[in-house]
């Protein structure tokens, strides 16, 4: 328990960031997962606009220090992987 009012305030700010941070990842869980099954539909037009949001969103998030900027490129890259694969196909 902390006593100290620095310590408190610690724990009040570190509450806020962990609700925004996880905040974050769920809006990139979604819109990967909705890219993901817009290739899995096979709809190339409708896969082509959910990757430039799944992108943007990654970017957005990278930005702000959530997840890494390597680890949002790397994402990126496997998406990106994913929609030339459907357009191969296609």
């Amino acid at each position: 328990m902390a006593h100290s009012l620095s310590a408190k305030k610690r724990i009040r700010q570190n509450a806020k960031r962990n609700k925004l941070n996880n905040w974050r990842k769920r809006r990139i869980k979604g819109s990967v997962k909705t890219f993901l099954d817009k290739v899995h539909d096979g709809d190339v037009s409708a896969a082509e606009t959910s990757f430039q949001e799944a992108t943007k969103t990654l970017d957005k998030i990278a930005a702000k220090g959530t997840i890494h900027k390597r680890t949002a490129a790397r994402r990126k890259s496997r998406l990106a992987k994913r929609l030339n694969a459907l357009k191969a196909s296609a």
